[in-house]
């Protein structure tokens, strides 16, 4: 690459959940194909000699890799697979200006370059790469399994459709012509504004206070963003939000277009109770339906889960680790 950006990266720890004895850890960078560099942790099953099985984790939308997002690459990490959580272009640590934008286009191809820089590691084994998204990451993995043949397995847990919700709205109360024009019109008037201000202002993160009458899953992302169970002060949700036209082009760009031509193994995990579901569902119907590839694709509902649940386990052990386990290994052998 002719140009690199150097990160500033931190290198003690600062992650929301403990530190495992079972792997090593260390911070990594790669790049994309935009030139976006990308940072990530990496977690190594400690003493591991021969090549390994691989995983790239991303998620949820807004948050930081000392998230979510870690807890399942270092849990999966303990369970023998070399796994990487990484911040997407313009988020947390990872590169890319200006800041908290969000593509599907861009946010596709950061999952890509993960692939990419794993395949050539030389304690994996090219052939053995899965990836796991969570939340908003969720359906960027299935835009992505969709697209790049070289992934074998991939996982999706508390999925969310970003361009559906962008579209449409809460639960699809927004689904009119009228409703994206009013949408359209308020993000354009901003584009004046930033381009006149020379900045782009944000949209606020994740709700703080939260009123008595707010909806559940404010109340559950709230407990998930600003409290002392996750909050990080890189997590977009936990602080100042994307910008307001961050997530613009998502209004246009359906990404599970293709689901339907996934060949490769995909599971599809989503917590019963969690407001969100609707997605996961939807998308596996839509993945399987005309599909000729469909003996490898499940839908997993997590019982009385709600939707931060599969964040860190609520405090419930809700992510059903033995499950990813067992699909990582009958997936890619």
């Amino acid at each position: 690459m002719a140009f690199l950006e150097e990160l500033k990266l931190t290198h003690e720890w600062d992650k929301t959940f403990p530190k495992s004895d079972k792997v090593d850890h260390s911070k990594v960078t790669f790049y994309n194909r935009y030139g976006i560099t990308l940072a990530a942790d990496l977690y190594k099953p400690k003493n591991a000699t021969d090549k390994l099985t691989a995983i790239a984790v991303c998620g949820p939308f807004g948050a930081v890799k000392e998230q979510a997002s870690g807890l399942y690459a270092q849990t999966m990490a303990e369970r023998g697979f070399l796994a990487m959580a990484f911040d997407p272009s313009f988020t947390g640590e990872s590169g890319g200006h200006p800041r908290y934008m969000a593509s599907p286009d861009i946010n596709t191809e950061d999952f890509q370059a993960a692939v990419d820089y794993l395949s050539l590691r030389e304690d994996v084994d090219p052939d053995k790469i899965g990836i796991i998204g969570i939340c908003g990451w969720g359906g960027m993995a299935l835009n992505t399994a969709a697209l790049d043949t070289r992934i074998k397995a991939t996982v999706t847990s508390t999925m969310y459709d970003m361009t559906r919700v962008n579209a449409k709205g809460y639960f699809d109360a927004e689904d009119s012509e009228t409703a994206r024009y009013e949408k359209r019109k308020m993000l354009n008037a901003q584009r004046i504004e930033d381009y006149k201000n020379g900045s782009y202002a944000l949209g606020g993160g994740v709700i703080d206070p939260v009123k008595e009458d707010a909806p559940f899953f404010v109340k559950d992302y709230h407990d998930y963003y600003k409290t002392s169970r996750d909050y990080h002060p890189r997590s977009l949700n936990s602080n100042g939000g994307w910008n307001v036209t961050g997530c613009m082009s998502f209004l246009n760009q359906p990404i599970l277009q293709y689901s339907n031509e996934i060949r490769s193994a995909v599971l599809v995990i989503h917590g019963e109770k969690a407001h969100s579901c609707y997605f996961s569902r939807d998308a596996f119907a839509n993945m399987i339906k005309n599909n000729t590839y469909t003996d490898n694709k499940e839908l997993l509902i997590i019982p009385e889960a709600v939707h931060t649940d599969l964040y860190d386990g609520g405090g419930k052990n809700a992510i059903p680790f033995d499950k990813l386990e067992d699909f990582f290994r009958n997936h890619l052998k």
